[in-house]
């Protein structure tokens, strides 16, 4: 009996687990997705990363740009308190071709979830260094329409993940978010 309860035990919290996995595209061809990207909306599992417009991970991701040794240089807008800033960063290939390193704020990784290349990419950044273990998501989209459909896609693919808040921005927004 002791074993039995033991291994239901050990099935569960193995299965709970599980559920945090985050499934990336099975390919991904990294030329496919340059060019210049809107946000239109985000998750985070930690409400501090997206509450305010200064945020460490509230960032208006603008353009992707592959580089020749397979790695991504990510352009994005960050608001500062004098206004927005630009900041690169370089998103190092791993072997698996949807999955990046950087080393901004900590240990990252960057997790393509998937994209169709030619309306939408939607994407993760885990902190696997913080000992909170946090994780961000974007929708980025290429035009700046809201797509229902890419967003009811984003909403399935961060259902099992950890989520706490969720942004969407209208255009209106987007292109004010940067003003003084």
């Amino acid at each position: 009996m002791m074993c039995l309860l033991l291994a239901l035990g050990l099935a569960l919290t193995c299965g709970t687990q599980a559920v945090n996995v985050i499934r990336t595209m099975e390919d991904l061809d990294i030329q496919k997705v340059a060019g210049t990207w809107h946000s239109m909306a985000m998750a985070a599992s930690d409400i501090s990363l997206l509450d305010t417009k200064s945020a460490p991970l509230r960032v208006n991701v603008e353009e992707l740009r592959p580089t020749p040794r397979g790695d991504l240089e990510i352009i994005l807008q960050k608001r500062e308190k004098e206004g927005c800033a630009k900041e690169k960063i370089i998103a190092e290939k791993t072997k698996i071709p949807a999955v990046f390193k950087i080393n901004s704020l900590g240990e990252n990784k960057i997790f393509v979830l998937d994209t169709d290349y030619k309306n939408y990419l939607l994407f993760c950044m885990e902190n696997t260094a913080n000992p909170e273990h946090s994780l961000a998501c974007q929708y980025l989209a290429r035009t700046l329409q809201m797509d229902d459909e890419v967003v009811e896609k984003f909403n399935r693919a961060i259902k099992p993940l950890p989520m706490h808040i969720w942004l969407s921005f209208s255009p209106t927004q987007l292109e004010e978010q940067c003003r003084v």
